[in-house]
């Protein structure tokens, strides 16, 4: 993604997983970030995932993103989001196990992210948390933790036809957890990534 770069291969339950590492200079702590569904196209280097690296990069975490299993050169198969959290947790475990912790997700990413938050709650402090095309209509996305809500952003492009705006309201409204809507935004934001990483920054800064 920049000069920063760097390339790892981390031990991961189904084998290898490939990591990329964007460091941040006198960084504030560690930001993991999942990418959308493997089955469909979905890596680390998606647009929208690069466009949320950069934006936590820029506010000074350290990113990773990594390929979930069967992408890449990660090992391993595609496992319906249960490995894909493990592997997640993983990637916090050998690279980020201590310190300031941020997560983020975007589509089949996000699902995976609330499912691996659930089993980090009360062992690790989540300093932000950033879901983006929430795929809430395709899979059992969990609640956020109500005291997180105020470091939780949520957003969705209101044109959305992957995943449709009314399955993350009908997913966020019993929790009465915010929603940022993208007016006319689709599911990767063509055209509206700089405002995605606006939104995003405004939020790390927040």
């Amino acid at each position: 993604m920049n000069a920063q770069t760097e390339k790892l291969l981390i031990d991961g339950t189904a084998g290898a997983i490939e990591v990329a590492r964007d460091l941040a200079p006198q960084a504030r702590g560690v930001a993991v970030i999942a990418h959308p569904h493997p089955l469909f196209g979905g890596t680390m280097d998606n647009k929208v995932v690069q466009t949320l690296a950069r934006a936590f990069v820029s506010c000074g975490w350290t990113t990773l993103r990594f390929n979930f299993r069967g992408v890449g050169q990660s090992a391993g198969a595609h496992d319906d989001g249960r490995g894909e959290a493990e592997d997640l947790l993983r990637v916090i475990g050998q690279l980020a196990p201590e310190g300031q912790l941020c997560l983020a997700g975007f589509s089949f990413g996000a699902f995976v992210t609330t499912h691996a938050l659930a089993r980090l709650h009360g062992q690790r402090d989540i300093a932000k948390l950033a879901l983006v095309g929430t795929a809430a209509s395709r899979f059992n996305v969990l609640p956020i933790p109500a005291e997180l809500h105020e470091r939780t952003l949520v957003v969705h492009g209101e044109a959305d036809d992957t995943v449709p705006l009314a399955s993350v309201m009908d997913w966020a409204r019993p929790q009465v957890l915010p929603v940022t809507v993208v007016p006319g935004g689709g599911h990767f934001f063509h055209g509206q990534l700089p405002l995605l990483r606006s939104l995003v920054v405004r939020h790390l800064r927040a």
